[in-house]
């Protein structure tokens, strides 16, 4: 029987039949209202703008070390050594975070393939950690409290360089960015506690100095996650537009805003951790000192762990309210488009 033009059980005797493997490889029809996948979906995102946040991080990092190198220096003696070094042991741990974040984001920027992301951010961590071990212990007089430093500062920057090898560079780069600028703050709101503690009625018995500080304390929290927000929400805004004209990639939901508004929070409750753990000895040797010394220290700890809750809420909260806002009124799919006016 011939075969009919149009028939659809004949087959061409010159068209090869396609198998598995190439029905394998060329992508099928796509349904209608199908999202396809855009370029660059299979990779890590790119982040924008590390090698300017990696030099300010290194730098802020520097700056901890050499003012807390000063502090100790200039100290009347040991015991006034070791309570300095107890008090700013938390911001040279929090800049080591930073640093070793936003250095490994530089670092794996270029490399595609997750797990050699992962081992080069954490590399990259370590070596910053040696770095800041090995300036410490040559700046720094050679004893117990120098070496607590350096071994937290090291481990610090290991943790900070392994958070850099996550797969959303972007929300990395933006927790890092939000987080530095919280702590550049807090150094500056330093200089305003004493008169707000005024504003808030300190006087001379120990209650209303005590309620003046909880309400300074708060303040500057408040306003620190409202900066951490911000800026993350900024940053990741940025980064959005950038990555759109650059190479299309998938674009962030609000669970990205979520984590990176939260992440200076989590940063400074994570700064609490390796304390605890690292910096345990120094901390127990401050607090040995005398009972103000060991009531200083426990109310220290108790304000650090409440500031990184309210940093962590506030930031939170501040990222999505701000990607709320930009976004426009949901169209309903079953009501028609409005026609142009002619």
């Amino acid at each position: 029987m011939s075969n009919q033009p149009g028939s659809s059980t004949a087959a061409e005797p010159d068209q090869p039949m396609a198998t598995p493997a190439d029905e394998a490889e060329q992508p099928g029809p796509t349904r209608a209202g199908e999202a396809v996948a855009p370029e660059g979906a299979g990779r890590p995102a790119y982040a924008p703008g590390t090698v300017v946040l990696a030099l300010v991080a290194v730098g802020w990092l520097a700056a901890m070390l050499w003012s807390t190198r000063a502090a100790i220096s200039n100290a009347a003696a040991g015991v006034t050594a070791i309570s300095l070094s107890a008090y700013a042991l938390p911001g040279v741990i929090t800049a080591a975070l930073v640093a070793g974040a936003a250095v490994a984001l530089v670092a794996t920027n270029p490399v595609g393939r997750v797990t050699l992301r992962f081992l080069a951010a954490v590399g990259t961590g370590l070596l910053v950690g040696l770095a800041a071990a090995v300036a410490i212990n040559l700046a720094y007089a050679d004893n117990a409290t120098t070496n607590t430093i350096a071994g937290t500062a090291a481990a610090a920057a290991i943790i900070g360089g392994a958070m850099a090898g996550a797969r959303n560079a972007r929300v990395v780069a933006a927790l890092a960015t939000a987080t530095l600028a919280a702590q550049v703050f807090v150094v500056l709101f330093s200089r305003a506690r004493d008169p707000l503690s005024d504003l808030f009625g300190a006087g001379d018995s120990q209650q209303s100095m005590l309620d003046a500080a909880k309400w300074v304390s708060r303040t500057e929290s408040l306003l620190a996650g409202l900066i951490a927000g911000l800026l993350a929400f900024g940053y990741l805004t940025w980064a959005r537009r950038r990555a759109a004209r650059r190479d299309r990639s998938a674009p962030l939901r609000w669970p990205a805003y979520l984590v990176a508004g939260a992440g200076p929070g989590l940063l400074l409750l994570l700064t609490e951790v390796i304390i605890r753990i690292g910096g345990h000895g120094l901390l127990d040797l401050a607090a040995a000192l005398s009972e103000a010394d060991q009531v200083a220290q426990t109310s220290l700890g108790t304000s650090r762990v409440d500031n990184g809750i309210w940093v962590l809420f506030v930031g939170a909260l501040t990222a999505l309210v701000a990607f709320g806002r930009t976004l426009g009124p949901r169209q309903d799919e079953n009501e028609p488009a409005e026609e142009p006016a002619v």
